[in-house]
């Protein structure tokens, strides 16, 4: 005896054969963006110095040019932040190759601002130690597939201040680019020519970097014979570009939105001119 299947039966079918058929083609859309990049994930490396282990994080850019250009991340003063990892995802889907550094080390990551404070604070007075940590970063970076000859560094605050030492150190790199960082240096070491180029970008109410500290610095350029710019940004406080820093500029550190989005786009003009022209 002949089967006889109702229309409301052939229709469920033909809607399950559909569903199937779109179920495989997001499978294949998937597969293909996941091999051409479009995901490119931060991957974790570990890397040492002398028997101090230390685990960055390398990311690839979701379209790679030919002149490979690369981008060293260097946290604020707590290390490895969402604030760093976010920038150099960023910073790929713009086509640039970006490691972010560990410069504490395993076993030596801040659990509260005072270790944060005292960590920062000693690569801040041992200036040749945190341009070591810097130097082993950007050699991540370079294997990682950057041009060693197409590099930039920058940072936030504590961050920022290490991307000022990677100038003073005249690593070989093309610029660098420092925001709310400490400007100040290590008066014991004497002022050497700078050739890479320098951006600060600063918030222009930050209570943490006295006016005499800014006129050093700038004069410190000035000596240095640095092609350097500084921008300043109205109603900013330390920490403008951190989205977990609040908005209450009375703590002296708070995020400001419009100041990060110019800060960000300032960099991007920057990076334009020092690696991709």
């Amino acid at each position: 005896m002949n089967k006889i299947v109702g229309i409301s039966n052939i229709n469920s079918i033909f809607v399950e054969n559909i569903k199937t058929m779109k179920n495989f083609q997001y499978l294949l859309l998937g597969a293909l963006l996941f091999t051409t990049g479009v995901f490119a994930q931060l991957q974790p490396v570990q890397y040492k110095d002398e028997a101090q282990i230390l685990n960055g994080l390398a990311i690839k850019p979701n379209k790679a040019t030919a002149q490979k250009p690369g981008i060293l991340v260097l946290p604020a003063w707590k290390g490895i932040d969402s604030h760093a990892k976010s920038t150099a995802e960023k910073l790929s889907k713009l086509g640039y190759y970006a490691f972010v550094a560990d410069i504490y080390g395993e076993g030596n990551y801040p659990q509260t601002t005072a270790d944060a404070g005292k960590m920062a604070g000693f690569y801040k007075k041992n200036t040749l130690l945190y341009q070591k940590r810097i130097e082993l970063a950007l050699a991540q970076l370079i294997q990682s597939g950057a041009n060693p000859e197409n590099i930039a560094v920058i940072g936030f605050c504590f961050g920022g201040t290490g991307a000022l030492e990677a100038a003073r150190k005249n690593l070989k790199v093309k610029g660098v680019v420092s925001f709310h960082g400490g400007l100040g240096r290590d008066t014991s070491l004497p002022i050497s020519p700078i050739t890479t180029k320098v951006l600060a970008c600063h918030g222009a109410d930050d209570p943490f970097v006295s006016k005499e500290e800014i006129a050093g610095f700038q004069q410190e350029m000035r000596e240095a014979k640095a092609d350097w710019e500084m921008v300043y940004y109205a109603n900013a406080v330390h920490s403008f570009t951190d989205v977990d820093a609040g908005t209450d500029n009375s703590k002296g550190a708070a995020y400001n939105e419009k100041a990060a989005t110019r800060s960000f786009e300032h960099m991007k003009l920057f990076l334009n001119e020092v690696l991709l022209k």
